[in-house]
């Protein structure tokens, strides 16, 4: 750093949500669990205010400060935003449930703020140090979620999982970094990408390094084969909590797996190429195949999430510019779409408690037409029915691919696709064409009504109109920053 001072502008949102989870964590501390209303609600604004502070560098210019560790530029800002949507939607959608099963800690909005804190620090991530310590502050906060219900076996069981193969993980990851600093010197992205460029050739070291790197990102997207946890602990955490595991932490994993190969790994492309093949077509496989005999809702989102991961990664896969623009637009959508669906899955509830069988929505549409055609719109965009946003992101990942020469592989997808529309379709046909059961208790709250809402909106034929006039330039303006 040449002892000078760093550029704090383009920290700004991290050091405010930083400055703000402590300052809300004593807040609660003082004030108890009576205080959780006023804590999600300025954990929320917490969230907005990092928002803005973001665009306080105009035209997302790339800035890379701290002696090269951090790195703020359009693909940044692009990210972090889906980033705080996810997060902030999350806090929204939790407050009734969490009190209805008495566990609205103000603990729970603080612990999804430092969560978010280190999503934002991994996708600006120019460095292995700073990619393993976002990851961790990450995972740590998130470990603590998934057994936020220590009364309930099944969310315990859930936390201790996750914490097991999440240090699993973690182990990966750093022999990777160890290995990629051994043989290259250095852990800075800029640098570990010229020498490459340059011509060296690199190490064998280095190769397995970031295959081991990969590896252990691969576990927190939940891409097979490491998606070993994703079922449990997403039926076994609180429902809500669900819901933030399946959009902001993917979106965060996602770009950080970007940053490691596009922005690490240039001259690589050959080699990293290869494994994300494997896994995209693995876990496409796995997602479509493996759903297709479960009964429990969160269960088959859980495979549904695995087989998403897929598709996203045929983005990437691609290697270019193009891919990479398809890889947002494609996440930007899969945040609709699984935020949308949780929200749905929120109301599913009666006298007795919260209830999670596929069948429990029978004759839904009988009982409550609004909601059953909301939840047939999220299926119908997960399976990817033409003019819905879900067919959107299908196309433009499998687009780039053959434009890249990996038609085999958007075959693939397309196949896995058919497959993937029968149990979506399935939801479809229990909810309008089987014998109504008793209907699900509305005490479910305005937040949750509006979620369901505006997500069934985006997702409709209307999301054309998004798509074209916001979401691809924007996309377009984010994947550039990547190829300078």
């Amino acid at each position: 750093m040449n002892g000078e001072f760093p550029n704090l502008i383009p920290v700004y949102p991290e050091i405010f949500l930083a400055l703000a989870s402590m300052a809300l964590l004593m807040f609660g501390v003082f004030g108890g669990d009576k205080k959780y209303d006023q804590v999600a609600n300025l954990s929320i604004l917490s969230l907005l205010v990092a928002g803005t502070l973001m665009f306080t560098e105009v035209g997302g210019a790339r800035i890379v400060t701290f002696g090269g560790m951090f790195v703020s530029d359009a693909f940044a800002i692009f990210t972090k935003v889906m980033v705080l949507v996810g997060s902030g939607t999350a806090i929204l959608i939790s407050g009734r449930f969490l009190k209805d099963h008495k566990i609205n800690r103000f603990e729970y909005p603080i612990l999804i703020l430092l969560a978010t804190l280190g999503m934002m620090i991994m996708i600006s991530s120019n460095n292995l140090m700073t990619l393993y310590v976002g990851l961790e502050l990450q995972s740590l906060s998130l470990y603590v979620l998934a057994a936020m219900n220590r009364d309930r076996i099944r969310s315990t069981e859930a936390g201790l999982k996750y914490f097991v193969l999440g240090a699993l993980s973690s182990g990966m990851l750093l022999y990777g970094i160890s290995l990629i600093y051994g043989f290259a010197g250095t852990t800075d992205f800029d640098h570990l990408a010229q020498s490459i460029e340059a011509g060296h050739s690199p190490a064998v070291g280095v190769i397995i390094g970031m295959v081991f790197l990969l590896s252990g990102l691969a576990f927190k997207i939940s891409a097979v084969p490491f998606h070993m946890w994703t079922p449990d602990v997403y039926e076994g955490s609180p429902t809500p909590v669900t819901a933030f595991f399946a959009a902001a932490p993917k979106v965060a994993a996602l770009a950080l797996m970007v940053r490691a190969t596009v922005g690490a790994f240039p001259g690589l492309v050959a080699e990293w190429q290869q494994l994300l093949i494997f896994m995209s077509v693995a876990s496409m496989l796995v997602g479509a195949f493996i759903a297709l005999v479960q009964t429990n809702i969160k269960r088959l989102l859980a495979y549904s999430s695995i087989g998403h991961v897929g598709y996203a990664l045929v983005g990437l896969a691609a290697g270019t510019e193009a891919g990479i623009e398809a890889l947002l637009i494609y996440l930007a959508i899969y945040l609709t779409m699984t935020l949308g669906t949780f929200a749905a899955v929120l109301t599913m509830r009666r006298s007795e408690g919260a209830v999670e069988n596929i069948t429990d929505l029978a004759g839904l549409s009988t009982t409550n037409l609004p909601l059953a055609v909301a939840i047939a719109t999220f299926m119908f965009s997960l399976a990817g029915i033409p003019l819905l946003a879900g067919f959107w992101g299908k196309w433009f990942v499998f687009l780039a691919a053959v434009d890249a020469g990996l038609w085999p592989l958007a075959l693939i997808g397309l196949v896995t696709s058919v497959v993937s529309a029968y149990y979506y379709l399935r939801i479809v046909k229990i909810m309008f064409f089987d014998e109504a059961s008793s209907g699900f208790d509305m005490g479910h709250g305005r937040s949750v009504s509006t979620v369901i809402g505006v997500a069934a909106l985006v997702n409709s034929p209307l999301s054309y109109i998004f798509l074209i006039m916001l979401l691809v330039p924007a996309a377009n303006w984010a994947a550039q920053a990547l190829f300078f």
